[in-house]
């Protein structure tokens, strides 16, 4: 076994738009477990826009990352030393080790995988955190009904691609926004929604309003700005959103907002989320996305970057909308 691995660490917070410089990569030697740890050799990484936000030292729905320490993420992979009874070695486990080839963990937080019927990469996408975002957010909050149109921001991405699909499978008319031709004809005609809109395009309101033609009940927000202020124009009286992310604001962008009298008039429920306050619930919806996947239901697609080197450009594309599908870093060769 190697006696060294690599981790990146947060160095210094952004000032504005993320940058290569705020990430540190380093070499740092394998520890040795203590009684009822285990040692993983991650083999993929998620990267998510969320990282984005717990990179700033404000106040927010949890800590922000420490500087100097690994950055935060969730991994998967297999356990190659064992003092724990739970875990053997060569056990499939998903867990939150961060942007590191291997971590350590006491078996807290750690899930055993079967990757009888699903590769292990999709337990980080469709199968995973993203996949139970969508979930929750369409069935606990908007509660699409068969019938109903659906709009769902970051179409193409790992949770809006699941949402529409989720949806669809409801009897739902499900509507995507994505952003260039390419991300529109994969979710249209590889996913499956109904119809796609182009946010780069100028016609965007024109677009909606086509696509929408019987307004919209429900809307699954990923982005903000400018998209969700057009949907806000087009909501149907007592129509339900579920608020998952404001990328569009992360890196200091445009959130004007001009249609919020909508929320009022239109009598709308909209209700901010965070996934990991709802683990109850955590072990019904990945069984349901699990049996979709394992069933060629539920499509996804990924974006892996080759090396955990790779990481930080990844990232930084990630905010800015160039992957398709779910954003991964390969950490095995």
């Amino acid at each position: 076994m190697n006696t060294h691995y690599q981790r990146i660490v947060l160095a210094t917070r952004p000032s504005g738009e993320v940058t290569p410089e705020n990430f540190r990569l380093e070499t740092v030697p394998v520890p040795t477990i203590a009684d009822g740890q285990v040692l993983i050799r991650n083999h993929f990484l998620s990267l998510d826009p969320y990282m984005r936000v717990r990179m700033d030292d404000v106040k927010n729905y949890a800590a922000p990352q420490a500087l100097n320490e690994t950055m935060i993420g969730g991994t998967v992979g297999e356990i190659v030393a064992s003092n724990n009874p739970q875990f053997q070695i060569g056990d499939k486990v998903i867990g939150m080790m961060g942007w590191a080839e291997m971590g350590v963990s006491d078996g807290t937080l750690l899930r055993k995988l079967d990757t009888t019927h699903i590769p292990l990469s999709a337990y980080l996408g469709a199968v995973g955190m993203p996949g139970m975002t969508a979930w929750y957010g369409l069935t606990q909050i908007m509660q699409a009904k068969e019938g109903e149109t659906v709009v769902v921001s970051a179409a193409s991405g790992a949770v809006g691609s699941v949402v529409g699909q989720l949806a669809k499978l409801r009897g739902c008319r499900a509507v995507g926004i994505a952003g260039g031709t390419e991300k529109c004809a994969y979710v249209v005609n590889d996913l499956g929604f109904d119809a796609c809109i182009d946010y780069k395009a100028v016609n965007l309101e024109e677009q909606l309003a086509a696509a929408t033609s019987n307004g919209i009940d429900a809307i699954f927000e990923n982005v903000g700005g400018a998209s969700f202020d057009a949907c806000l124009a087009r909501v149907n009286p007592f129509a339900r959103i579920a608020l998952c992310g404001m990328i569009a604001g992360y890196d200091g962008g445009d959130m004007s907002i001009h249609n919020a009298r909508m929320l009022l008039s239109m009598r709308v429920t909209l209700r901010g989320f965070i996934i990991s306050e709802h683990l109850d619930l955590w072990p019904q919806g990945l069984k349901e996305l699990g049996i979709l996947v394992a069933q060629g239901k539920l499509k996804f697609r990924e974006s892996i970057a080759p090396n955990l080197a790779a990481a930080p450009k990844a990232f930084i594309g990630l905010l800015k909308g160039k992957n398709l599908g779910k954003q991964l870093v390969r950490l095995i060769p």
